[in-house]
């Protein structure tokens, strides 16, 4: 609830913004630095603090920041593939919590983003291809978040679907595909949620930045859309001063001030731009300020990472697993018949709980899916594991399993945790007693201020020691990678020293890179240091720590021994994927296959047990081509920190599967309908227009591999007795029914999607569009009638020459069904 009722919350704001100065109203327009809005004391407006997200709370080792481990929830995509507003709404509650209980008030997120092609860097982040799936989604998100005290940041405001290039590209768009494709789900969410903030993207919209763009932010946003919020920037997309003031930009992201500050200040003095453009940017910002209730309450406590947060990750992940595929009924396992298990795949003993970028959380722990299996089947099935080949491009980042320090707090000084103790020295020479000790599970570290912790001068140094222990006796890779001086040494032995080049500021591939080989005995424990000083002058810190098997060419058998496990197994359960960092914020694949030689060894496997189970983690399509051979496929994308024990209690029925895809499958990366117009140079023409995802598969004829909507159930449903109004005034809504039976032997949920097409329209239309929902939960035998109710938008199109949107008369289908290729029933409504 808001804190300030909203009709005080106008006057409130007057009443301040009459009393500052130009300078305190230009302060307000920027960050105080990387993650915190500057306040003003005098008049009692406080500082808000911004956290990364949007499916966990991403802690930050900056000055002033809470450090520690956060729940891990399912990826973006994963969220929109339950199909489950109700569920996300609990989700975003508890992210709320989250980020409370870390200090912060504005959680960055969500990205409502269409997925316009399978190879966009950030697919995984966001929610759907379809407007009106992610726009539900999104609104039952920042409905969520917002309802517990803690705002929102809708982004990335717009057409930021890809990552190559983005902080200069622009997206050649018109104006219908503009409106119907890639506002859409904003405007839903915008208009129904009001969330605090509208983050605009780094790209440029028919040449002009997003965070200059008066078509965009003024016209549309505020003035067409109403929304009284603040337009933030992505941070470090701001490039002007006088322009993006003007075009609708009110916060500069991150502080200190680049382009406002100063340089806002004399334009206004100068004349070249009216203050009362700053009234309005400060008028907003006051206004969430004021939202927040800050000024008059103390923030909450919040909670992270409790009982409650993990079960309910689990639960979102078994909502949104997908079985794609299920010949013979394969799946559920029959624990009666099947007593070895086979698991096989370089996903399976680690897992994969996200994308790479800033969205990424480092959770407590992780549940693999090996793990899972174990912790649900222990005693019942004999659970045997080879990875059979490696899935990364490069070295992966050091695992926290391989290695443990003393935990801090211990009061008998013997247990120990996953990670490495990380110890700070308020010099750059590992001289005195450390400022700050913690744990880090994952040594990849980035962060732009001087020093990442209160108290440490601009130039310090970090020492991270524990002991390294190894699964199999064989040969392994160490490498170190440092932005500052730094040194890895092994049992006393220094085997890397590095610095990074001279000229900091030439960016991040200034920094050093070693590789070490090492030969590795298991049982064994190795002292492992890694030590980092920082540089003057150095602008960044980034530290990577990397570690994995390396066996000599010739010498890797992993292949064999997955085949023969394979071969004496009951059921092979296959666990494959991308690696984490694959799909990634800054860049996107470069193809669509699984790395590695992992579809030779499924294909190899398969042969070898027909039995045999493929679980992909990915957060956007992969090829498949060993479908033939396989008879049961389950899409897990990238499931969060509970993973392993969802996916082991889909794979044994005790939950039966009900996620749905939220983007089409293709079998060719050809077959995209944006395949012509992506990483197109300077100008990305945004070609295929409206038909964007199942509507050009549609469209064109196009069969996909899966299509959208698609996901299968242990049991069975049947849709009948479609009923709507059959005659109705254009603009007024139409009411819609259908009976859904479950005409299986078990419980499930059933995602009843309603389509419309319009056949006789003025202009070319897709063959059907989304326009409704509902996810049901039936028993065996039962039968529901569910209702749906149609508003004029379901049947519109956005006409460019009116500059309106436009529902014409004459006679429309209401399709529904399990998918979009899977329609069931229709009817026909007359629009008069």
């Amino acid at each position: 609830m808001e804190s300030i009722e909203i009709s005080t919350l106008k006057q409130r704001v007057e009443e301040l913004l009459h009393r500052l100065t130009l300078k305190e109203k230009v302060a307000l327009l920027s960050g105080q630095d990387s993650w915190n809005s500057a306040p003003v004391p005098r008049l009692g407006v406080p500082s808000l603090t911004m956290t990364d997200g949007p499916h966990g709370v991403r802690t930050q080792p900056d000055p002033g920041r809470k450090v520690g481990p956060a729940t891990s929830f399912p990826c973006g995509v994963s969220m929109a593939a339950s199909w489950n507003p109700g569920l996300i709404e609990r989700v975003a509650e508890a992210l709320a919590e989250e980020t409370l209980a870390m200090g912060c008030d504005i959680l960055l997120g969500p990205c409502v983003n269409i997925v316009r092609h399978p190879l966009a860097g950030r697919n995984f982040e966001a929610f759907s291809e379809d407007p009106f799936l992610a726009g539900q989604i999104g609104t039952a998100w920042v409905k969520g978040v917002q309802r517990r005290g803690v705002g929102a940041s809708l982004k990335h405001f717009a057409c930021n679907n890809q990552e190559t290039d983005r902080g200069r590209g622009s997206s050649e768009i018109d104006e219908r595909s503009l409106r119907e494709i890639y506002l859409a789900q904003f405007e839903m969410v915008v208009k129904q949620a009001d969330p605090w903030t509208v983050m605009c993207s780094y790209n440029r919209i028919n040449g002009v930045y997003a965070s200059q763009n008066h078509h965009l932010l003024n016209e549309i946003l505020k003035q067409e859309w109403g929304y009284p919020g603040v337009v933030v920037s992505d941070w470090g997309a701001n490039h002007t001063t006088v322009e993006s003031v003007a075009g609708g930009m009110d916060l500069e992201m991150p502080g200190p001030a680049k382009y406002y500050g100063r340089l806002l200040v004399e334009a206004v003095e100068n004349w070249q731009i009216d203050e009362s453009a700053v009234d309005e940017a400060a008028r907003r910002v006051l206004r969430m300020a004021l939202r927040s209730g800050r000024a008059e309450t103390a923030r909450p406590a919040g909670a992270v990472n409790t009982r409650a947060h993990q079960d309910l990750a689990r639960e979102l992940a078994e909502e949104s697993i997908t079985l794609l595929k299920n010949e013979g009924s394969l799946l559920p396992v029959d624990l009666t018949r099947t007593h070895t298990i086979a698991v096989i795949g370089p996903q399976a003993e680690e897992g994969a709980i996200g994308g790479g970028g800033s969205s990424f959380v480092e959770p407590p722990y992780r549940t693999s899916l090996i793990e899972g299996l174990r912790n649900r089947l222990s005693g019942q099935v004999k659970i045997e594991f080879e990875q059979g080949c490696d899935n990364t491009v490069e070295l992966p980042v050091l695992r926290a399993s391989c290695v443990t320090a003393p935990a801090l707090g211990s009061t008998d000084g013997a247990g120990r945790q996953p990670g490495l103790l990380a110890e700070y020295f308020r010099n750059n020479r590992f001289e005195g007693e450390p400022v700050e000790r913690h744990i880090d599970r994952r040594l990849d570290l980035f962060w732009s201020n001087l020093a990442p912790f209160t108290g440490l001068p601009e130039l310090y140094s970090v020492r991270w020691s524990g002991e390294l222990r190894v699964p199999a006796s064989g040969r392994y890779t160490l490498a170190y990678h440092c932005s500052g001086i730094g040194r890895l040494i092994l049992d006393g032995k220094t085997l890397a020293e590095l610095k990074a080049g001279e000229d900091p500021a030439s960016g991040f591939y200034a920094a050093g890179l070693e590789q070490v080989a090492l030969e590795l005995e298991a049982r064994k424990g190795y002292d492992l240091q890694v030590e980092y000083a920082r540089l003057p002058g150095d602008p960044y810190t980034r530290v990577k720590l990397m570690f994995g098997a390396a066996p000599e060419p010739g010498k890797d058998e992993r292949f064999e021994r997955a085949v023969e496990l394979a071969r004496r197994a009951d059921l092979v359960i296959f666990n494959a994927g991308l690696p984490e960092g694959f799909e990634s914020e800054g860049y996107d694949r470069a193809h669509m296959d699984l790395p590695g030689r992992q579809n030779e060894l499924i294909r190899a496997v398969a042969e070898a047990n027909p039995k045999t189970v493929v679980v992909i983690h990915a957060g956007s399509p992969v090829t498949m081509p060993w479908l033939d051979g396989v008879p049961a496929v389950v899409e897990a994308y990238y499931p969060g920190m509970e993973g392993g024990n969802a996916l082991a209690r889909v794979l044994v029925g005790d939950v039966n599967p009900s996620g749905k895809l939220t983007v089409t499958f293709p079998q060719r990366l050809e077959d995209t309908p944006a395949y012509t117009n992506f990483h197109a140079g300077r100008k990305v023409l945004y070609g295929e227009g409206i038909f964007v995802g199942y509507r050009g598969y549609d469209a064109r004829g196009v069969e996909p591999l899966f299509p959208f909507g698609h996901g299968l159930s242990y049991t069975r449903f049947e849709m009948g007795s479609l009923r709507a109004v059959q005659r109705a005034r254009a603009g007024e809504n139409v009411r819609v029914s259908v009976e859904v039976r479950n005409v299986g032997e078990r419980a499930g949920k059933e995602v009843v999607q309603v389509y419309v097409a319009d056949p006789q329209s003025s202009l070319p239309r897709p063959p059907k569009e989304l326009k409704d929902f509902q996810k049901v939960k039936l028993e065996p035998g039962e039968t529901r009638t569910l209702e749906f109710e149609l508003d004029a938008r379901a049947f519109a199109f956005y006409d460019p020459l009116r500059k309106d949107w436009v529902v014409e008369p004459g006679e429309f289908e209401v399709l529904v069904g399990s998918s979009a290729r899977d329609i069931r029933v229709k009817t026909a409504v007359i629009l008069d």
